[in-house]
C-alpha cells in the first residue's frame, strides 16, 4: 500500500516526467490545454481536465505541518512569472500535487490558494529547464 510519504516526488523524478513530455512534444495540440498554464493559472474544477489527468505524486512533505510561504526567485521573477524556478521546497511548490496528462504526458502541478474570502485551485505545467534542486 502506498503512503503519502511513498508518493513524495523528488526533483529528479519531476524532471524525468517533464523531459519525457518534451520529447513526446504533443502538448500543444492536446485537449488538456495545460501547456498554456505557464504561470500559476486559476483552474477551477470545471476547467481542470480531470478525465485526462493521472496523479503521479506530491511535492508536499508529510512531516511538515505548515510548509513555508517563502518563495524562491533568485533572478527577480515573481510568483506568476512563466520563467519562475520550480523550487520544490518553496511556496507554492511545497503544497502541490503532481499530475500527468494521459494523452500528451505533460506534467502539471496543482495546489489550492486560500485567501481571506476565496478558494482558488491553480495549475502550472512543468518545464524541465525550470526545475531546481
Amino acid at each position: 500500500m502506498n503512503t503519502e510519504h511513498d508518493m513524495r516526488m523528488q526533483a529528479g523524478r519531476l524532471r524525468e516526467l517533464a523531459e519525457e513530455a518534451e520529447r513526446f512534444n504533443a502538448a500543444s495540440n492536446c485537449a488538456c490545454r495545460l501547456i498554456r498554464a505557464t504561470g500559476w493559472e486559476s483552474m477551477p474544477e470545471e476547467r481542470w481536465p480531470a478525465e485526462l489527468m493521472e496523479l503521479q505524486g506530491t511535492l508536499r512533505d508529510a512531516s511538515i505541518d505548515e510548509p513555508t510561504f517563502e518563495e524562491f526567485h533568485p533572478a527577480g521573477t515573481r510568483y506568476d512569472s512563466p520563467d519562475a524556478p520550480i523550487a520544490l521546497n518553496f511556496f507554492p511548490f511545497n503544497r502541490c500535487d503532481v499530475y500527468r496528462c494521459t494523452r500528451c504526458l505533460l506534467p502539471a502541478l496543482r495546489y489550492t490558494e486560500y485567501g481571506g474570502y476565496y478558494v482558488d485551485p491553480r495549475a502550472r505545467c512543468v518545464r524541465s529547464a525550470l526545475i531546481v534542486d
